[in-house]
């Protein structure tokens, strides 16, 4: 059990629902992305830094990490279309679930939780992982940003889905593991919980508001149960 800092943050009652980030959180898609991204590098003829370099890339949106890499809209914006090149057709199966997901997935469905996936990623790219992975029966549907870049913040696409599904936010938690998963829960009122087996470190996420951290999937049905038996406004300590 980890033992961190802790953020004082209003924690909701009765939780039904869930929303799951992809990358990061259900799965592992370094391999893909990486070298997606530098396939996209390589053919602009910039230099190609080792995936381990890359990795700060997965979960915030790519036409903006691609603009911070290379320092111009114009060619971020080409830089995304070779991306997508490679991705659409190989990389986005260069990835796996990680272990325990898919156990914790049915643990939520037998209390008869509400899933779904809320992901930067384009949803034609998203709906096909979960799909290619086995986990499209848990959820009962694929947020993700359009092709031109539409929702692609996670404010914009966690207001979008509040509003689509009619969801109260107080009954719901977003969990992801980047910064942007908690900031888009905020935007909306609605607490998140920070994984720690992603690709955002412990302090991000805690600097970004989550109100919890957990380290392992078998933690985090635990974590959703504890969540809802906090009063509002009280301290909530990472697990």
């Amino acid at each position: 059990m980890s033992r961190g800092r802790v953020n004082t943050a209003e924690a909701s009652r009765a939780v039904r629902v869930a929303l799951f980030d992809l990358d990061g959180t259900l799965t592992d898609p370094k391999i893909g992305i990486t070298r997606s991204i530098q396939y996209a590098l390589q053919q602009l003829g910039r230099p190609v830094p080792e995936a381990d370099a890359l990795t700060w890339m997965i979960g915030p949106p790519l036409l903006a990490s691609f603009a911070k890499l290379l320092g111009d809209e114009a060619d971020a914006a080409e830089a995304l279309r070779l991306y997508r090149v490679r991705f659409s057709d190989v990389g986005l199966f260069e990835n796996e679930v990680y272990p325990g997901i898919a156990e914790l997935l049915a643990r939520l469905r037998r209390q008869e939780m509400r899933l779904f996936v809320a992901t930067s990623k384009p949803h034609v790219f998203a709906t096909r992982i979960v799909e290619h992975f086995g986990l499209s029966g848990f959820f009962e549907r694929v947020y993700g940003s359009e092709l031109d870049n539409r929702n692609a913040d996670k404010r914009d696409l966690l207001r979008h889905l509040v509003t689509t599904e009619d969801l109260d936010p107080a009954t719901a938690v977003m969990i992801g593991d980047r910064e942007h998963d908690a900031i888009g829960a905020r935007t909306v009122g609605m607490p998140a919980i920070g994984v720690t087996w992603g690709y955002g470190s412990r302090q991000e996420l805690l600097a970004a508001g989550v109100v919890r951290l957990v380290e392992r999937p078998d933690e985090l049905d635990g974590a959703i149960a504890m969540l809802s038996a906090l009063p509002t406004s009280r301290p909530a300590a990472s697990l």
